[in-house]
């Protein structure tokens, strides 16, 4: 039986888990470009308001609201992130596991850890359902108490997979409004083998929850194959991205990271193939963006004939084509890190992996 937690001392956990989100976020907006942090920002502001995805306000209002989040964020500058006192208690911010173990039977979730280029990322959500799945704990949390301006749909932690449906709401929703023109023909397939016929805004709002739930599955067979992805090392991961973060070496290693969970035995394109996706394999195609389509340009490709054809052998062939691409890459990239680590020339192995970066993209 599951406990219920009382409001004060949720509310006060929800003030600590935000004051961390705020710190994160003053000490971190530089991170993003002009337009980045624009959309984060906007994001932020529908959550706090309990907007949906698609409602937009006077822009005098978010120009308001945007001058009260800098003013914070300037006091907030030097502040440091505060542990997490729960019944009496201090726990380690990052103590993930303790933590848990006190609100899980509560019915809440914390999530702590670090996002791109070393961000520190929080928050705090109530827990729909909890369940197994090959072999793995997934849960599925509904609303957020507390967030930060990442707008994560899923993440792994502890060894769990984490699905953030408020999140996830919206990221699908600002997929679906700023898809490339490249991206539009594979959405249109995805949105068809969901029944829809029409592709407006109104369609889409209406039909968001069952749009979501065919494109749940890509996101938790993702964490599923990058939990069983053992290319990376994760102590040589984590080293890497923190020697060079919020450089063209960190979105390579993302992005092969990516790849390797995706194209994974146990990831997310071969569940697509194994039980005949139609939808699934659109939403993914159609969402391929940034390092990861540069890196694996042979799905848009083989989604082109499969489009025609309804041979599933083709995805497959272009599925293991480009597991194998991420695997040589990415023991490029760790040859050439630990070369420079052993010199003691970190920067000439950035160097070294940023030349393979740009073989990469051309």
């Amino acid at each position: 039986m599951m406990k219920i937690a009382p409001m004060k001392e949720i509310e006060a956990l929800t003030r600590q888990v935000l004051h961390n989100c705020d710190i994160s976020d003053a000490q971190h907006a530089g991170l993003y470009s002009t337009c980045g942090l624009a959309l984060r920002l906007r994001d932020l502001y529908k959550w706090e308001h309990r907007l949906n995805p698609w409602e937009e306000k006077d822009t005098s209002e978010i120009l308001d609201w945007i001058g009260e989040k800098e003013t914070l964020w300037e006091k907030l500058a030097d502040a440091k992130h505060s542990n997490i006192a729960i019944q009496g208690k201090v726990y380690d911010l990052y103590d993930t596991t303790a933590i848990n173990a006190i609100l899980e039977p509560r019915g809440f979730f914390y999530g702590a850890g670090y996002a791109f280029s070393l961000k520190p990322t929080f928050f705090l959500a109530e827990i729909k359902n909890k369940h197994r799945h090959n072999g793995y704990t997934v849960y599925t949390l509904g609303r957020e108490l507390a967030r930060d301006l990442l707008t994560l749909p899923a993440l792994t932690q502890d060894r769990q997979i984490l699905l953030r449906t408020d999140s996830a709401r919206m990221f699908m929703w600002d997929q679906m409004t700023y898809i490339n023109k490249s991206g539009r023909p594979a959405l249109r397939f995805a949105l068809e083998h969901c029944g829809l016929k029409e592709y407006n805004p109104e369609v889409l709002q209406h039909h968001l929850p069952a749009l979501l739930a065919a494109q749940k599955d890509n996101y938790i067979y993702h964490e599923i194959g990058e939990l069983s992805d053992s290319t990376f090392d994760p102590t040589i991961w984590r080293e890497l991205i923190a020697a060079f973060p919020h450089s063209p070496v960190e979105l390579l290693a993302r992005g092969l990271k990516d790849l390797l969970a995706d194209t994974h035995p146990g990831g997310t394109l071969n569940y697509l193939i194994e039980n005949r996706k139609f939808a699934g394999l659109g939403f993914y195609t159609a969402f391929l963006d940034g390092m990861l389509k540069e890196l694996f340009p042979q799905l848009r490709k083989a989604f082109i004939i499969f489009t025609k054809t309804v041979k599933w052998r083709i995805i497959k062939a272009a599925t293991i084509e480009g597991h194998q691409h991420a695997k040589n890459v990415a023991a490029e990239v760790i040859e050439l890190y630990q070369a420079g680590k052993n010199k003691n020339q970190l920067q000439w192995a950035k160097e070294q992996i940023e030349r393979r970066l740009l073989k990469q993209s051309e």
